[in-house]
């Protein structure tokens, strides 16, 4: 089990992308497709079944290659000459058409009848009166009158026929209609998509461009089958129309009927070779679909190249990522201290994780767009959030120049003191040497302070080598004797013990100040007389001294003290 846990993460990961991809894949045909639903649902909608040119209308949106858009116009040639035969046919066979012969399409075939006979009368009755007007004022008046009930007259028939052909009584003006329609459509040329220019290069784009084709596959197809079975219908009735004519023996067959008969005849004829080119046509755009789809499919072909591609180069990240995180483990397997080989485990784990991540969401979907937006956004970005980090890297040049601190400086940062041990690019560190009061004495703590320090705060370094400080003694004086006395007495002890090290201290702090023109220091000891916090009197005493030595000179003076007191005391009794 310890062996498997460190796969379980980059496992996790490897599954769930795995199954984004499988659930890609499986709802591929639940998108939406107009173009299919046109094929699949579109029913006829005039007398004229136009539905396999608006199949291949629908189509040309899918058109997105140069060899998609010419085979796109030779299925609508194709498409649009079969209906225009479809419609030659039908218009011829609405002329030879019987009248109606019963309901009120009939009512309304006889008024029409009647009414075009009235019509050729009325223009008839027109026409004399035109000769008559030139000579005659009267005739004249008369023909005004009669245009413009003939005019009325001739409304009433088009409205009549118009209702008509709207019960299905006049196919011919049905079908002039629909063509007239059809007609002002093709005025409105198709509107390709733009050509495609590149290729997919990431996974998104990919698994996208490969689910379209599929669509368009399919939509092909459909449109392929539907094609060849106008084809199939076509052909049925063809073969049923193709029935040899009925002989006549008759030999006193009128005139009139024998021209009737021959005029069937003759359309029937017509009508089977308008078939033979709509089926001809019909079989050449079953071929176009075929041959596009053909095109389409090795297009997909492509596209799932390209996913399988991409989709091994992620699995190859996410390996790398594992082989890293085991070779981390292994690395990391000889650090002593439990508490660093932890963290040092998960920051390089959560370091490699993060870059594989990016890596694949790079694959996914690609690089990002408006770089230089972009850029800026992520640098303000890195600027707010990284302040400190950044404010510290610039302190540690501070800190590394001329008037900055060094390994073994004694320094004061933010209220600590200490002997500096390390100073990096982002931190400095401190071997604590106790609170004011107790300096000299180190607690073996280690402190680090972010760098910023040395650009926004303060802090405190000796400027010399010998790393000189001003210390001080507390001494209460006895009630007996001379305060005064005892105080220069225990100033001139302090003098006589640190009168080397206040020569030196000058010295060091001149060679320090010189170049900036300041007075000379003075390093000779300074006593204070006071009284002291509960009674008599006591005296403060500052000296210089190193700070490494702070404490055997604070010793040595104190014992020295003593001894003044105790003669002092001893002298003041021997008087009495």
């Amino acid at each position: 089990m310890h062996f498997i846990k460190p796969y379980l993460l980059p496992a996790a990961i490897a599954a769930i992308l795995l199954a984004c991809i499988v659930g890609s894949l499986l709802t591929r045909d639940a998108v939406p497709n107009k173009a299919a639903d046109t094929i699949r649902h579109d029913s006829k909608s005039g007398v004229v079944d136009d539905r396999l040119l608006k199949t291949a209308q629908a189509l040309a949106g899918l058109a997105d290659t140069p060899e998609g858009q010419v085979l796109s116009k030779e299925a609508l040639r194709l498409a649009g000459r079969d209906l225009d035969q479809a419609y030659a046919t039908g218009l011829r066979e609405a002329i030879s058409a019987p009248p109606p012969t019963k309901g009120p399409a009939k009512n309304l075939s006889d008024q029409i009848a009647k009414r075009k006979i009235h019509l050729a009368a009325a223009q008839a009755q027109m026409d004399k009166l035109t000769k008559e007007a030139a000579k005659n004022q009267d005739a004249a008046d008369l023909l005004e009158v009669a245009k413009a009930q003939f005019d009325l007259d001739n409304e009433e028939l088009t409205d009549m026929q118009q209702d008509l052909a709207k019960i299905g009584g006049d196919q011919h003006a049905r079908l002039e209609q629909e063509m007239q329609a059809h007609e002002a459509a093709e005025k409105n040329p198709v509107q390709y998509p733009k050509l495609e220019t590149g290729h997919a290069s990431t996974l998104y784009e990919q698994v996208q461009l490969w689910r379209d084709l599929g669509g368009r596959v399919d939509q092909l197809n459909l449109a392929e089958q539907q094609a060849s079975a106008s084809a199939t219908e076509l052909e049925k009735e063809h073969d049923a129309s193709d029935q040899p004519p009925a002989k006549t023996g008759d030999p006193d067959e009128a005139a009139a009927d024998a021209v009737a008969r021959l005029t069937k005849l003759s359309n029937r004829r017509k009508t089977l070779i308008e078939l033979d080119k709509r089926i001809q046509d019909l079989n050449q755009l079953t071929d176009v679909y075929r041959r596009w789809g053909t095109q389409v499919a090795a297009r997909r072909v492509s596209a799932l190249h390209g996913v399988l591609g991409s989709l091994a180069i992620a699995f190859a990240v996410i390996l790398c990522v594992v082989i890293g995180n085991l070779f981390i483990r292994y690395k990391l397997g000889s650090e002593a201290d439990r508490r660093r080989r932890r963290q040092l485990r998960v920051m390089s784990t959560v370091a490699i994780e993060a870059i594989g991540v990016l890596v694949i969401a790079m694959i996914v979907f690609g690089l990002p767009t408006q770089t230089s937006t972009l850029i800026g956004l992520a640098t303000a970005g890195i600027t707010v959030v990284l302040k400190d980090f950044i404010v510290s890297f610039f302190g540690w040049f501070v800190l590394m120049g001329k008037n900055g601190i060094h390994v073994g400086d004694w320094v004061e940062i933010e209220g600590v003191g200490g002997e500096v041990i390390e100073i990096g690019v982002l931190r400095t560190v401190l071997l604590e040497v106790g609170n004011w009061t107790d300096r000299g004495h180190p607690t073996g703590r280690r402190v680090a302070f972010v760098n910023k320090f040395a650009i926004e705060g303060h802090y405190f370094n000796f400027s010399t080598a010998d790393q000189w400080l001003w210390d001080e003694l507390v001494v209460s004086l006895p009630a007996s004797g001379d305060p005064y006395k005892l105080a220069q007495r225990i100033l001139e002890t302090v003098q006589r013990n640190t009168e080397t090290d206040a020569g030196l201290a000058e010295q060091d702090w001149q060679r320090a100040t010189h170049k900036y023109g300041t007075r000379p220091f003075s390093a000779k000891p300074a006593v204070d007389l006071r009284p002291a916090p509960t009674q008599g009197l006591e005296v403060r005493v500052r000296y210089i001294t190193r700070a490494p030595q702070r404490y055997e000179v604070k010793s040595k003076l104190f014992e020295a003290i003593v001894e003044l007191l105790h003669s002092g005391v001893a002298e003041t009794v021997t008087s009495a």
